[in-house]
């Protein structure tokens, strides 16, 4: 897979803060000034930006990018997702993964019964969670299934060659 050409959203452009390009920052990365670490930013249209200064601002954070001085152009760039190149990511070793690489993932039982497809991963406040799309003909009657991503007791195995989640799951639930 080539991840060069390929980019990741780590976060968001907020207000405008003050009236000298300062902009509001909204961090997905696990720390929240981690996105600080990934540079340069893609924003919008596949424009990449430097962070000229950045800094937190009750519980927060704001920054000023290269070439954004005023409040206008600040308000042009609201809204849009910073991106980065994958990269730019650190490489994982082979038990470790990303959200983004399970996406379409095959989900199966230890018993061999398909659950579906991973069509989404989120985070809750005891474990992540991932939402699995059942297969149309599933014979339990469901449509989507969640599963909490708990090593050992739910997940166990994930094999990326093979694309397949094996789960210790029961299919009726």
């Amino acid at each position: 897979m080539s991840r060069a050409s390929e980019t990741v959203i780590i976060g968001k452009i907020g207000a405008p803060y003050g009236v000298k390009g300062w902009v509001k920052i909204n961090s997905y990365t696990d720390e929240k000034a981690g996105i600080f670490d990934y540079v340069p930013w893609i924003i919008g249209a596949g424009q990449h930006f430097q962070v000229a200064q950045w800094r937190t601002h009750s519980n927060s954070l704001v920054a000023k990018l290269e070439g954004i001085d005023d409040r206008d152009s600040a308000e042009r760039i609201k809204n849009l997702d910073i991106a980065i190149e994958s990269s730019q990511l650190p490489e994982l070793s082979d038990d470790e993964f990303y959200w983004r690489d399970l996406m379409g993932m095959q989900v199966v039982t230890e018993k061999g019964y398909s659950l579906g497809t991973i069509k989404e991963i989120f985070a809750t406040g005891a474990n992540d969670v991932m939402l699995i799309k059942a297969n149309t003909n599933d014979a339990f009657g469901q449509k989507e299934r969640m599963l909490p991503i708990l090593f050992d007791q739910v997940v166990k195995q994930i094999d990326k060659p093979s694309a397949t989640i094996t789960v210790d799951w029961d299919p009726a639930f």
